[in-house]
């Protein structure tokens, strides 16, 4: 009986024991689960914080790379002024003396003709005539020299579409005309856009805008190379703008290959592209709708695969700059 009452105790003694220690097994588990999601979520946060710091990292360096354009395209078109300058001063001064030759040369033919029939100058003067081709160059200096001044004045476009989109007040909140900010912009990515796209312009009449006219024109270069882009072969570029009350809009529409929902819903992320490797950062787009959100706007976007995409940009006439953050943060 005595050895029976022990065994009970031993046994009760057991259970008590393995109670608790089931208890503390389990705290343990859920405890370690708990710290197991807890470093878990850290590790997310953490992964979130690297990429976070990657994308600004790389914003920046895009930001830094377009001032830097910006500053080589200002010291370029200073650069190309002057010469411009002399070769349009000389072109003028060029077309003067021409003028005053070929009326030399005329004055010389009439005392030609003066000359009686047979006299040996007046032979002389004609063959001299025919071997300079002087009724070829009266025909071909002209035009010559207006080639040459139309190029010049083509030049003087480019120069002047340079400073206007590198602007040396990049950073500074100004009125613009942004009609002529695109147009401008269009003439400094042509290179991309003229042999596969007709372009086309719609143009309303717009108000000044309240902007950084340096960072909308990177937004217009971004989609005008996007647009070029997205033409296979060939196709139409349309520009569009008008305006209401309160707000200009820019639509920038091409006739190339769309885009399927799935990527419409992705184009403004950082580092998203549907680009082969090494031909883009995937950073336009987004640094694009950054600006478009700072200037307190809007870029949207609407597309049908096979059919064309239409990027929309929406500003407000008068931005608040206090509340603006800088570019590149």
């Amino acid at each position: 009986m005595a050895e029976a009452l022990e065994m009970q105790t031993l046994m009760t003694g057991n259970t008590e024991v393995d109670e608790r220690l089931g208890r503390l097994i389990g705290g343990f588990e859920a405890r370690i689960a708990e710290l197991t999601r807890e470093l878990e979520r850290e590790r997310e946060l953490m992964a979130e914080l690297v990429a976070r710091v990657e994308r600004t990292q790389s914003q920046l360096l895009q930001s830094e790379k377009m001032a830097a354009i910006g500053q080589l395209a200002a010291g370029v078109a200073h650069e190309i002024n002057n010469p411009v300058g002399f070769v349009g001063s000389n072109l003028g001064s060029l077309a003067s003396y021409v003028d005053r030759l070929f009326g030399l040369l005329a004055a010389y033919e009439q005392l030609e003709q003066a000359l009686p029939p047979g006299h040996p100058a007046r032979a002389a003067i004609a063959t001299a005539r025919d071997a300079a081709e002087v009724d070829y160059l009266r025909e071909d200096i002209p035009d010559l020299l207006r080639e040459s001044a139309d190029g010049l004045t083509r030049v003087k476009h480019i120069v002047n579409d340079l400073k206007d989109f590198s602007r040396s007040d990049a950073g500074e909140w100004q009125e613009a005309d942004l009609n002529r900010g695109l147009e401008s912009t269009l003439n400094v990515v042509w290179n991309e856009i003229k042999y596969k796209a007709q372009v086309v312009r719609e143009f309303g009449e717009l108000p000044k805008v309240r902007c950084i006219p340096a960072q909308i024109n990177q937004v217009f270069m971004n989609l005008l190379v996007n647009a070029a882009q997205a033409i296979e072969t060939s196709g139409t570029i349309t520009l569009r703008s008008g305006a209401s009350e309160e707000q200009v809009w820019i639509e920038i529409i091409d006739t190339g290959k769309g885009m399927p929902p799935d990527v419409q819903a992705r184009i403004f992320e950082p580092f998203f592209t549907t680009k082969p490797a090494g031909k883009g950062t995937g950073l336009g787009l987004s640094i694009s709708s950054d600006i478009v959100k700072r200037h307190k706007g809007a870029l949207e976007v609407f597309s049908q695969p096979g059919e064309g995409t239409r990027f929309r940009i929406v500003l407000p006439l008068h931005a608040n700059e206090a509340e603006q953050q800088p570019a590149g943060t």
